[in-house]
């Protein structure tokens, strides 16, 4: 559109220079004519100044002449023509200046005048080639404004097409993510020992945090120490029901990760059977005192960074402060196995009823601690199934 308009310019302005030549031109003929005209004048001179010489050679002549007797009439008839003939020449010649100057200025307005009409034609011309560029371009707008609507529909389409399909996407992966949270409410009861020689007992209680009490399902882990004896970690409520699991077998050790009752509460019970040792904290001896009196203090004191034996099993003492100051973990590295209490439980930090007593300690005892063990250590917590280091490291970023 654009080059056919500019080749239009072009050639305007092609015609303009030779428009600009031709009156060049035009104007060097009136000084042509101009010359000619003086030429002509310089003519008129000489004619005139000619016949005045003459006369006086004429005068002189007569004069010699009638001096002489007078002259041949025929040679003064013959002069006579002579100078008529001078005379009407330079009439002539001045007659034929004037037309060949009146001429030229006549062609010069004809060539003007054609040029002007010819300027006229191509501005008309230009004119209606601009309209119907103006057209062509108007509609060209129009197609291009049709296909730009049209593209934005089917962008639009496109985009709700994807937004649909990226709803269903997620409305089929978030059940599946709502499940992976999901656990299934516990039930009091005995599980079979694993290859590990790991058993779980739940039992049901109360919770008992400054006055208040919250209904609970607490898991006390009974762990094989060797063919004869086996380790009580974290008895609970029900006493029978633990004992009941350890069967026949010894218990060498009653180890409790802190002094709550869903962790000591059967725990003298337990112990007196066989008259094991009770392994505590010492900052959580006051929470035993206030749940078995002091007459039955716990007969080992805990410290992080310790370790205990029993049976054919090393136990080493993790510090876990957090839900309690004196909140400790039992790892057996030969298991791969580390009780956490309730400081990490599955997908969660562990809660002290609905709450946290440090939110900050404990999440620093969780991520410098129990999440430094190997990534397939299996983590035992105080309450829900079981999980593992390498599952709860990818929860860590959304507990910061």
């Amino acid at each position: 559109m654009f080059w056919k308009r500019k080749g239009k310019k072009k050639d305007g302005e092609a015609t303009g220079e030779a428009a600009t030549v031709t009156l060049d031109e035009a104007r060097d003929e009136p000084d042509t004519a101009v010359q000619d005209g003086e030429d002509a004048a310089d003519g008129k001179k000489s004619a005139k100044a000619r016949p005045a010489a003459e006369a006086e050679e004429k005068k002189e002549e007569d004069s010699a002449k009638d001096g002489a007797d007078s002259a041949d009439p025929e040679d003064a008839e013959e002069k006579a023509e002579a100078g008529a003939e001078d005379s009407g020449k330079k009439d002539s010649a001045e007659e034929e200046s004037a037309d060949s100057e009146d001429s030229g200025k006549k062609g010069s307005a004809e060539k003007e005048s054609a040029k002007d009409e010819g300027a006229e034609k191509e501005s008309a011309k230009d004119a209606e080639d601009s309209a119907s560029d103006d057209s062509d371009g108007s509609d060209d707008d129009a197609d291009a404004s049709d296909a730009g609507e049209e593209d934005a529909d089917s962008a639009d389409s496109d985009a709700d097409t994807d937004a649909d399909d990226a709803g269903e996407e997620d409305s089929e992966e978030e059940p599946a993510a709502a499940k992976k949270r999901e656990i299934e409410p516990e039930e009091p009861g005995i599980g079979e020992p694993d290859s590990d020689g790991v058993q779980r007992v739940r039992t049901a209680g109360v919770l008992k945090v400054d006055d208040e009490e919250y209904s609970v399902v607490s898991n006390t882990w009974i762990v094989k120490a060797d063919d004869d004896g086996v380790i009580v970690i974290d008895p609970a409520h029900d006493a029978e029901l633990i004992l009941e699991a350890v069967g026949d077998r010894e218990i060498y050790l009653v180890a409790c990760t802190n002094g709550y009752n869903t962790h000591i509460g059967a725990a003298q019970e337990v112990a007196e059977r066989d008259e094991a040792p009770i392994a505590l904290h010492r900052r959580e001896v006051r929470s035993w005192r206030r749940v078995h009196g002091a007459e039955n203090p716990p007969e080992i004191e805990v410290e992080g960074g310790g370790s205990l034996k029993a049976g054919d099993l090393e136990v080493d003492i993790l510090p876990l402060p957090g839900t309690s100051s004196g909140t400790v973990g039992y790892y057996i590295a030969e298991l791969g196995a580390v009780f956490s209490g309730d400081t990490l439980r599955a997908g969660e930090l562990g809660t002290v009823g609905e709450g946290y007593l440090d939110y900050t300690r404990q999440l620093h005892s969780v991520g410098e601690v129990l999440l430094s063990l190997p990534p397939d250590t299996r983590i035992l917590p105080d309450q829900g199934p079981e999980t593992t280091v390498e599952e709860e490291s990818g929860n860590f970023n959304s507990w910061v």
